[in-house]
């Protein structure tokens, strides 16, 4: 079995506020990992984003198709109404 190496970490700074920072610490919750996890699920929206923005016209040009057109394969036999 492979395990996969984890990124090196970088020491940063970062201004957080009061409020939230004591309660995490009250709660004993790892602040860089939730920071990190935070950072990295913003990442994930902000590309996401990005990519749905520079492909808009074409995922309007397909959705415009699947209108006029309707889907390129027919409805599965398992999904079609019964007569019974």
């Amino acid at each position: 079995m492979k395990y996969e190496q984890p990124a090196p970490r970088k020491r940063v700074n970062l201004t957080v506020r009061e409020d939230i920072m004591a309660e995490a610490r009250a709660l004993g919750l790892n602040t860089s990992r939730a920071a990190e996890a935070g950072i990295e699920a913003a990442v994930r929206e902000e590309k996401g984003r990005r990519w749905r923005e520079e492909n808009r016209e074409a995922i309007e040009a397909h959705n415009r198709r699947i209108e006029r057109e309707g889907p390129l394969l027919g409805t599965p036999w398992w999904a079609e109404p019964r007569d019974d």
